[in-house]
């Protein structure tokens, strides 16, 4: 009986819920709700509050600071790149054949015309026998014929005598005429013989030349790529056996600019530079050539730029890699700041900048341009800047304009500064 009591009690009830629109899902759905509300509003307070708190903090600072000065200002361009000689001349062999003996090695000085090696002259020798015999033939022809010309015109010069008696026929005068004439061509024939005979003569003779390797200049020997016993085939390219340095005691630099500073590179400027070999000496240098041309590597663009060297000590050598300060601007007895103030921000103006707008600021969609105009504010304006001076013990703004800087000191042009102002570079502060 209660079974059916409670059975009909809850078909009543869900009769009501059904009528008035209400189910458990609806009343847990708002109970989350509810709660997900106070949540937030409770997270809400804190934050307000830590702000509060957080902006009722005591602050002492404490600043670095740094003295504005009045001197030379150097702007320089860096770049890399070796030493290399003025006149280097590779020598190498115009035949082909066996070397029979190397007369020098490496870092030997050399004169111009001095004997650096000799290959194996056998085969040379015995064409240059061989053209040498033909030219003996080509002249031997030569008198042969000659012997026959002086022969015939005599027999013709008879013809012509006995032709006027009447004791020669006709026949046997042109007869003496064309035998003197066949003398006088061979003659022509023998003696181009001759010529031709002299000219393979004297082509043997320079190849036999070649295989003496002389020096081309006066120099020293960098590299010697030769040894004796060694074939050289010089079918299709001149095989390399010396390498030859003209004056090691003048060089040369060939340095790769970067494509963003060779606008301020010009013929004439001083560069010191330094190589791994002497770490704590530098080496002056003068620029005498900036190419046209340039070169591509990976993507960036280079210009090479070269250097006179003076190497009177010989403490330099071919293939050091250096690296080159050029000065590209000097500026003498001007107002100088250091960079460090030139950035520094004081942290109470770095708080408010940060905390203003707070999360709403975050949440607002800024316009789409205003990055843009902003950027463009700042290029006109990227001379204008701020340093901050220290005046009874607090930061004062001051507006200037700077000019050149070498990425440590910037060169100021304008602004109410003067030599001695204290700046302030950076902060040591503490939090009570």
């Amino acid at each position: 009986m209660s079974s059916d009591k409670q059975k009909v009690v809850g078909r009543h009830e869900a009769d009501i819920r059904q009528t008035l629109g209400i189910n458990r899902a609806n009343v847990t759905q708002r109970f989350f709700w509810k709660w997900l509300l106070v949540a937030v509003g409770l997270l809400s307070i804190i934050i307000v509050t830590w702000q509060i708190i957080g902006d009722g903090k005591a602050h002492t600072a404490q600043y670095k600071t740094t003295n504005v000065s009045r001197g030379s200002l150097s702007i320089t361009v860096t770049a890399t790149g070796t030493l290399q000689p003025v006149n280097q001349v590779e020598v190498g062999s115009e035949i082909s054949g066996t070397i029979k003996t190397v007369l020098v090695d490496f870092n030997d000085y050399v004169k111009q015309g001095q004997v650096l090696a000799r290959m194996n002259t056998d085969q040379l020798q015995a064409k240059v026998n061989q053209a040498k015999a033909s030219l003996d033939s080509a002249n031997a022809q030569v008198k042969q014929v000659e012997a026959t010309i002086t022969e015939t015109q005599k027999i013709l010069f008879r013809s012509r005598e006995l032709a006027k008696t009447g004791m020669c026929s006709q026949q046997d005068c042109d007869a003496a005429q064309a035998s003197y004439d066949r003398a006088v061509a061979n003659l022509a024939s023998a003696k181009a013989q001759t010529v031709q005979s002299q000219a393979a003569l004297d082509a043997e003779l320079t190849t036999l030349a070649k295989a003496t390797i002389h020096s081309p200049i006066d120099g020293i020997v960098l590299i010697r790529d030769v040894e004796p016993g060694q074939t050289m085939a010089a079918s299709f390219q001149t095989p390399v056996m010396f390498t030859l340095a003209e004056n090691l005691t003048q060089m040369e630099l060939h340095v790769d600019v970067d494509e963003a500073d060779v606008g301020q590179i010009a013929v004439g400027q001083q560069a010191s530079f330094t190589v791994d070999a002497y770490a704590n000496k530098t080496f002056p240098a003068t620029i005498t050539q900036v190419h046209f041309a340039s070169q591509t590597v990976d993507g960036v663009v280079t210009y090479e730029t070269v250097l006179s060297v003076d190497n009177s000590a010989l403490l330099l050598r071919p293939g050091m890699t250096a690296t080159a300060d050029i000065l590209v601007k000097y500026l003498e007895d001007v107002l100088l700041v250091p960079n460090a103030a030139l950035r520094f921000t004081p942290p109470v103006m770095v708080e408010q900048t940060s905390s203003n707008g707070g999360l709403m600021r975050s949440l607002i969609p800024r316009p789409p341009n205003a990055s843009k105009a902003r950027d463009i504010v700042a290029a006109s304006n990227q001379n204008e800047q701020q340093v901050w001076l220290l005046q009874d013990g607090q930061p004062t703004a001051i507006s200037l304009s700077t000019g050149a800087s070498n990425g440590i000191y910037t060169e100021i042009t304008s602004g109410q500064i003067e030599s001695g102002l204290t700046l302030i570079i950076d902060t040591i502060s503490s939090e009570k």
